[in-house]
């Protein structure tokens, strides 16, 4: 009962400092990889589960339910690792494309590892090679299940290596994120070594414990204390453009909804433009134009409110990606931006950017964004609007691509 008695603190443990992650109410937009992060945690609740249930079964020798519980003790230890591989991956594709060979191997490794492990606990019926209880219930650790924790050892030490090594390159908030996610990996195989043999003592379910609780202040806490910073920060921004938009003239400019310039403003601004071209002193001027898909099947399926989030969260990105230039609503979910300066020089490396944002939107189901570019052509364009006209073609050009792509 005392193996049993250690199960049972960590799992209410894990519970109580992971509330907010199993709590499918709490908002976790500021959680990268959530999904497959709460996947971990909760295949990491069965595990501990199972282990406690594993030492009150032996205490009390009741053979058929040991010899179950193991069975399962050793498929949920084995989801452990999988399931934190794919965590680990998701997490370093979401900030570096250049890391799909890396995923591609993982899942191709724990798809070989999950038809190991089932095949080998099968021939278990028939041959003990993991384990087998003799007729004093005492355990016996076969070949297959060194075997196993060895491979599990590889799985951690291999995805934890690169973790540091990603971690290292970087110098923001996030590269201590990945060291202390490589740490846990490092910790998590040191574990399962002395796990290996001493069996008595429940060492897996010691880390787990650990490791979680390591991953909840160092990733999770810190995350969120970004987030919150960052929301701050533009509550103060918010808070600074209201106190600007004093006047009528500015609130006239300015767009209730989303806070970015309004339609007069940029009409107005389209008439200064004009008249730069007319006197031929402008050369470098980029016109983006953007639409966002699927507006109207939002507020048809949830509502005006989201609605105006969506339009929201579709300016925000506008706004991150071209934080030098002029943003404008110019209709309902049409938004319009004036290139000129670092934002032009840079617009093909912003634009590359702001595309795999939307591309990777798609796949998740969050905003969507179809854009378009013209750029001023000297001796031909007379007014703005002939620019417009061809960036808004390539806009829609890439509104029905996108739609393609679903």
């Amino acid at each position: 009962m005392v193996y049993a008695s250690f199960g049972i603190v960590a799992f209410l443990v894990v519970i109580i400092i992971n509330y907010e992650v199993l709590n499918p109410r709490v908002d976790h937009r500021y959680f990268i990889a959530f999904e497959e992060y709460r996947r971990f945690l909760l295949s990491v609740l069965l595990f501990i589960a199972l282990d406690f249930m594993w030492g009150i079964l032996d205490a009390k020798e009741i053979m058929f339910w040991l010899y179950v519980d193991t069975v399962i003790y050793f498929l949920s230890m084995s989801l452990t690792v999988i399931l934190w591989t794919q965590y680990v991956i998701k997490l370093l594709n979401n900030n570096n494309n250049n890391n799909k060979w890396f995923e591609v191997l993982i899942n191709f490794l724990c798809q070989i590892y999950a038809i190991y492990i089932i095949i080998i606990l099968i021939i278990n019926f028939y041959k003990p090679i993991i384990f087998s209880y003799d007729t004093k219930y005492e355990f016996t650790s076969g070949t297959a299940r060194l075997i196993t924790y060895e491979i599990q050892i590889g799985f951690f030490l291999l995805v934890a290596i690169y973790t540091l090594l990603q971690g290292g390159k970087r110098k923001d908030r996030e590269g201590w994120r990945y060291l202390a996610i490589g740490v846990f990996g490092i910790e998590q195989l040191i574990c399962i070594g002395i796990q290996m043999y001493y069996w008595v003592v429940p060492v897996y379910t010691i880390g787990c414990l650990i490791g979680t609780c390591t991953l909840h202040t160092f990733v999770f806490e810190d995350r969120k204390v970004e987030y919150q910073e960052k929301l701050e920060k533009l509550l103060e921004i918010n808070k600074k453009q209201k106190e600007e938009i004093g006047s009528a003239k500015q609130v006239a400019y300015r767009d209730p909804l989303t806070g970015v310039k309004s339609k007069n403003a940029y009409v107005e601004a389209v008439e200064k433009l004009n008249d730069s071209i007319k006197k031929e002193i402008i050369t470098d001027l980029g016109i983006m134009v953007f639409d966002l898909n699927d507006l109207k099947t939002v507020n048809d399926t949830l509502g005006h409110e989201a609605g105006d989030q969506y339009i929201k969260d579709g300016c925000m990105m506008i706004c991150n990606k071209f934080a030098h230039s002029p943003v404008f609503r110019i209709g309902g979910d049409e938004f319009t931006v004036i290139l000129q300066g670092s934002d032009f020089n840079n617009r093909e490396g912003l634009i590359s950017e702001f595309e795999n944002e939307v591309e990777e939107n798609l796949k998740s189901n969050k905003v969507v964004v179809a854009s378009g570019l013209g750029i001023y052509i000297p001796d031909k364009d007379k007014y703005v609007d002939d620019i417009f006209e061809r960036a808004d073609k390539k806009m829609y050009e890439r509104k029905k691509s996108l739609k393609e792509m679903k």
